[in-house]
């Protein structure tokens, strides 16, 4: 396999906190990503909170997603909520709009919508789900792209309203031969070793394929690639993916 240097988005899901609950470091992370996936409303983010991870966003002009999710802060957006698709619809567009607004406060904008947990996850098969979210993309104007896995059935249906699609993959989550995330509830979903971590995204970013679970390749032709805030030890594996991949040629910025 040749490889051969690209551009390439680095993005994290940041604002994550709710209240008097944090999680991770968004001040460092935001140092070395150029796109945020903020929280807004559904498994993280009130008002302070998406307020201030807009503002540190706009301070180093790093670009904003909305980082929509089922309305589940118990279970943090990560299990399957069969709602819907009208209802769906709604709350997409009253998350997408609360951050729309705290954006344009501190004098920035939203630029993309990505799901996030079991939302994006459903989004890969769950054809009601997905045109659920691909109406609310076009109720909101039809300008905002959406950020999905490559194969999900929502790239399609995103595409056939002409909404934008951003493929995205991952540097620190475990493949399945089918090309899908492994789910976090099989061992080895999440990657935290740093070598780990650096050897995926650099075979993402400058092959555009990945190792899977069986030791088999898959193509991943992607334009962003995601690390998770909540993640142990995130700030260290941003730094050391972005190191590694800007040290093969690779140009960093946001794909939005």
């Amino acid at each position: 396999m040749i490889v051969t240097a690209r551009v390439l988005d680095l993005n994290a899901d940041l604002g994550e906190g709710y209240g008097d609950w944090s999680i991770g470091d968004d001040a460092a992370m935001l140092d070395v990503v150029t796109t945020a996936n903020i929280a807004c409303g559904g498994h993280a983010g009130d008002g302070g909170t998406m307020r201030a991870a807009c503002r540190a966003a706009a301070a180093r002009g790093v670009a904003i997603t909305a980082h929509v999710a089922y309305p589940d802060l118990g279970g943090f957006g990560r299990r399957f909520l069969d709602i819907a698709p009208n209802d769906l619809t709604d709350l997409v567009i009253i998350q997408v709009g609360a951050l729309q607004a705290m954006a344009a406060a501190e004098g920035t904008r939203v630029r993309g919508v990505k799901p996030h947990g079991a939302l994006y996850s459903a989004l890969a098969h769950h054809e009601g789900q997905a045109a659920a979210v691909v109406a609310a993309l076009g109720e909101l104007g039809g300008q905002l792209p959406l950020v999905a896995a490559p194969g999900a059935v929502a790239v399609d249906a995103a595409r056939e309203t002409g909404i934008e699609v951003v493929l995205e993959g991952f540097a620190d989550r475990a493949y399945l031969p089918d090309g899908t995330l492994t789910p976090r509830s099989r061992p080895g979903a999440v990657l935290t070793d740093p070598a780990a971590v650096t050897a995926q995204a650099r075979s993402i970013a400058t092959e555009q394929r990945v190792r899977t679970a069986d030791g088999t390749w898959r193509e991943l032709p992607v334009r962003s690639l995601c690390l998770h805030g909540d993640t142990a030890g995130a700030v260290g594996l941003a730094r050391a993916v972005r190191s590694d991949l800007e040290g093969v040629g690779v140009r960093l910025e946001s794909a939005l």
